[in-house]
């Protein structure tokens, strides 16, 4: 063989010794010690199959079980091999381990330090037999995603806890420590980790509450049912502000309290197990008509009131309902004395007893009867906390009501004053807020030891049926004085009737007059104002842009000015309309005045970056002036955004606005097309936008909406959705109600805006599937879930609305603490009672004895209109005359008034009308003859209505 072929042939085997050394390298010595310390342990190491004779893991060929990466061990699975023995303690050495997998085995001993072990992502280490955990067994598990330790022993004396050192392990999404013995309190610091969505910690030794720090976390599945020992206590309140929960375990616990009525934001939930607790109150509603829901099981609580009825698995044995029939309502009494128990927040002692459907059938414990109906209440000194409930009122027959020394709140609710039977009402020693409402001298009254009720100024007004409010100087009269109770002398009476019949006569011959005198002023300021008006104010007008012709480039856009009663075009309607100066100009004939887009461009001066007004999804809101002075809006799609979506939405909004007109909507002036660009001309709103005067008025350095201007700006929004409802002639949904599309003219009156993603709701039906669009924070969870439109997604949007009005916080801020990021949850569940409703009224607000009652009524509104349920959900015509009551109350107006509009209404009539004509530049009066000193007005002479008339005819 040659020299040269000897050469290659050497050359050859060095290569491939070199190649082979990188391929399939020996396995890492240190891995392999590790892996042979394992085998060694075990009592049976034959079940692994690993090669005695090969000291290569990594091959090839590869040792059973045994995954490699390079030369490094990466994973072992010997999950249900039926292995028995230790693992080694320095089992932390495979350093690149990712995967481990010693699941359902007999492994035993003491757990190694998993300490250092930064590329593991899966730890499944359950169904063993290990009996102690290193305390730095946590530590460096940066890249830990899964972690099982189910179902092993340890510590089993002790018990241990879950250290701080898991939280480094930022990505960690399951965790598993069912049946390990874990201790003491839920951890608090699982509340920070923001991937965890399975959280397993069932059978173990956990006590306490679940902490608010778990609020808002992304959890799917929670099991935290059967402790053993002390158990968990506390409310579910947390748990209803876990949105994202599809299974939940808390069965066998000690928790308390009533379901959450906010539970109805958790819309992916299917299995709710609440068995063996001791949770009271009535079963919401809003969480059997959950859409997901499959399996609830409420079994051994003290659940009350009827049981629901519904489609899916249900189990509800052994609590206090009230009826044994799914769907059948309680009495009347008993409904009544559960709303009572509601707002007392169900204590215990009494919900354990108040069971069945009739109190005076049954033991319960502080209600008495009479002849079958309830008579007396005596729950004195139980340390009730919460407010008195109106449906006291509605027990007929109460006699007696004892509540003295509890803790009761708020005010006596005023229907109490219609118990005919009523004779001793005893809240002493309660924290009662003012006005006490006037009972009758019949009722005895106890109020002593209410330190927020001013006192009455007779030592004994707290308890012979006076309220201390009686002395205020508007409520005089004692329950015990003659006068109150009807008595009188005959001379009073007689002196009375004369008087009376004095003051009759006189209003009889002075109304005439002065309404005579009310309609002759109102004729001359009708046409002194109308006369100039007519000169000071031309019609508005409407701007409607219209395309050019896109096969002939010469065409410039128009506009067309039209008067504001005409309606405008939708966008299935546009007309090309030959004109005598421009033969093929896109027009509507509706108007005199024809500009071009370049007025546009003029009006915002090419629209200037100082003219911004806002910033949309798909382009940029311009303030503009036209050449009379009039202010404009005009939108400016950015042609980088012009997608299908973009347009779809600007053909929406011409399409929908070119059919309405009221008032409480942003009109459109026109519209734009021209090569890339798009334009829509609306009204100018001079205060902007609802959410800057809410949200950032300190900043803007602007003063905070009073209360007055936000009932204002609910009711004039609300007009406006009842419009597109049910006024219109045709059905609008808006579908993106929000704060920001809200928008305030100089009088702060509203007016909705964006109309972009409205739909039209078909005729003869109730709902039509589209796809999601909205904001979040104001998006209906039926919307959400299904994609179908209704009327009612307006109103959940309404409801958020009126709730940013009252608490000046955003629907949705990420900012904000766990439990109050969702605005609606945390205000349904805020606005239960008094105290809490006036902690999240907006503190730029002065909240008065006054406005708190038109709070607590749109506060109700807000909830009912933000119900989970659509049909639990008024229609807008509804909240219109909730907010017209409040904000539209009428009072006279102060003495001050006639000096704003320039009117002294004192002066003689003939001397006022010289004055106005004086004004409006005529002199003459000689044909005006008012005799003022009889207080009469004669015959109008000839010529009268002329002598109002200015020489121009106007």
């Amino acid at each position: 063989m040659a020299l040269g072929n000897w050469i290659k042939i050497v050359f050859l085997s060095v290569f491939l010794c070199c190649f082979g050394s990188v391929v399939f390298g020996t396995t890492d010595a240190g891995d392999y010690a590790v892996l042979d310390e394992f085998r060694k342990g075990l009592a049976n190491p034959e079940l692994l199959k690993w090669p005695t004779n090969n000291r290569d893991p990594c091959g090839p060929p590869l040792w059973p079980h045994v995954f490699c990466s390079g030369s490094r061990v990466a994973q072992i699975q010997v999950q249900n091999l039926g292995l028995s023995g230790p693992l080694p303690r320095d089992f932390n050495k495979l350093s690149m381990l990712t995967n481990i997998g010693l699941q359902r085995n007999n492994f035993s001993g003491k757990l190694p330090s998993f300490s250092g072990l930064s590329n593991l992502q899966y730890a499944y280490l359950g169904n063993n037999q290990f009996d102690a955990i290193p305390s730095d067994f946590f530590v460096g598990l940066t890249s830990l995603q899964v972690l099982s330790l189910d179902m092993n022993p340890l510590n089993q004396s002790t018990g241990w806890v879950l250290p701080p050192d898991l939280a480094d392990s930022a990505q960690l999404m399951n965790l598993s420590l069912v049946g390990c013995n874990l201790a003491g309190p839920l951890p608090e610091f699982l509340g920070t980790m923001h991937s965890l969505s399975v959280l397993k910690l069932s059978y173990n030794n956990l006590t306490g509450t679940i902490p608010a720090s778990y609020s808002g976390l992304p959890l799917q599945i929670l099991w935290l049912n059967n402790q053993i020992g002390p158990k968990l206590t506390g409310s579910l309140d947390v748990i209803a502000s876990m949105t994202m929960l599809k299974d939940v375990w808390l069965h066998g616990n000690q928790l308390t309290g009533p379901i959450p009525s906010s539970i109805w934001g958790l819309t992916s939930l299917t299995r709710l197990w609440l068995n063996n607790n001791l949770l009271v109150g009535l079963v919401p509603q809003n969480l059997t008509s959950l859409l997901q829901l499959q399996s609830l099981q409420l079994d051994n609580n003290m659940f009350m009131g009827p049981i629901p009825k519904v489609s899916f698995n249900f189990t509800y044995a052994y609590n206090s309902f009230c009826q044994s029939t799914p769907g059948i309502p309680c009495s009347p009494e008993v409904t009544a004395l559960l709303e009572f128990l509601e707002r007392v927040n169900y204590p215990s002692k009494l919900a354990a007893s108040w069971s069945g459907n009739d109190p005076c059938a049954s033991l319960w414990s502080g209600v008495s009867c009479f002849d079958g109906k309830v008579s007396v209440i005596n729950l004195p000194n139980l340390q009730l906390n919460g407010t008195i409930s109106p449906s006291l009122g509605k027990l007929n027959d109460l006699v007696d009501v004892r509540l003295g020394g509890n803790n009761l709140d708020g005010m006596i609710p005023v229907n109490m004053t219609n118990l005919k039977l009523l004779k001793t009402l005893d809240l002493s020693s309660n924290n009662i807020s003012p006005p006490v409402p006037h009972f009758p001298s019949s009722v005895k009254v106890l109020l002593d030891g209410n330190k927020l009720l001013v006192t009455a100024s007779s030592p004994e007004s707290s308890s012979t049926g006076n309220s201390p409010s009686d002395s205020s100087p508007n409520n005089t009269q004692s329950h015990n004085s003659p006068r109150s109770s009807g008595s009188s002398s005959p001379d009073a009476n007689s002196g009375n009737r004369s008087r009376g019949s004095r003051k009759l006569n006189l209003l009889i011959v002075i109304v005439p007059i002065a309404f005579g005198v009310s309609i002759f002023l109102l004729a001359v300021l009708f046409l002194c104002f109308w006369k100039r008006r007519k000169s000071a104010f031309p019609a508005p007008s409407s701007i409607v842009v219209h395309p050019r012709d896109s096969s002939n480039p010469d065409n410039l856009v128009k506009i067309v000015v039209a008067n504001n009663a005409s309606n405008s075009i939708a966008t299935n309607e546009w007309q090309s309309i030959n004109s005598s100066h421009t033969s093929d100009t896109h027009l509507i004939e509706s108007g005199n005045l024809v500009i071009s887009v370049q007025v546009l461009r003029s009006a915002t001066r090419n629209f200037a970056s100082e003219n911004v007004l806002g910033k949309g999804g798909f382009g940029v809101v311009y303030k503009g002036e036209l050449h009379d002075g009039t202010m404009i809006a005009v939108k400016r799609m950015e042609s980088a955004v012009l997608s299908s979506k973009a347009l779809d939405e600007f053909h929406a909004e011409i399409a929908v606005l070119s059919k309405v007109r009221h008032r409480n909507l942003v009109s459109i002036l026109g519209y734009s097309i021209e090569e890339y660009e798009r334009l829509l001309v609306y009204e100018y709103m001079p205060q902007g936008a609802l959410s800057k005067h809410l949200f950032r008025w300190k900043q803007l350095e602007s003063e905070p909406l009073s209360w007055k201007k936000r009932m204002n700006i609910a009711l004039d929004v609300a007009r406006g959705m009842e419009y597109l409802h049910n006024l219109a002639h045709q059905c609008f949904i808006h579908r993106d109600l929000k704060s920001s599309n809200i928008l305030l003219g100089d009088d702060y009156r509203a007016k909705v805006s964006d109309f972009g993603l409205a739909k039209l709701a078909p005729d003869g039906k109730n709902s039509v599937a589209t796809r999601l669009a909205g904001t979040f924070g104001y998006l209906a969870p039926e919307y959400a879930v299904t994609g179908k439109v209704t009327k009612k997604i307006d109103v959940f949007s309404f409801g958020v609305v009126l709730m940013e009005l009252l608490t000046g916080l955003m629907a949705l801020d990420e900012n904000r603490p766990e439990e109050s990021r969702y605005l609606v949850s945390w205000f349904c569940q805020m606005k239960t009672t008094k105290e809490n409703l006036k902690s999240i009224i907006d503190p730029a607000l002065v909240v008065t004895d006054e406005n708190f009652d038109s709070i607590s009524i749109i506060a109700e509104l807000a909830g009912h209109c933000a119900a989970r349920e659509p049909q639990q959900r008024p229609d807008m015509g509804h909240a219109v005359n909730v907010l017209a009551q409040l904000a539209e109350k009428w009072r006279p107006m102060s003495d001050d008034q006639d000096e704003y509009l320039g009117i002294d209404l004192q002066q003689p009539l003939l001397q006022m009308v010289k004055g106005w004509q004086a004004a409006d530049g005529t002199t003459d009066v000689s044909s005006v003859s008012l005799d003022d000193s009889k207080g009469s007005i004669p015959a109008r002479p000839a010529g009268f209505a002329e002598s109002f008339t200015s020489s121009d005819g106007r």
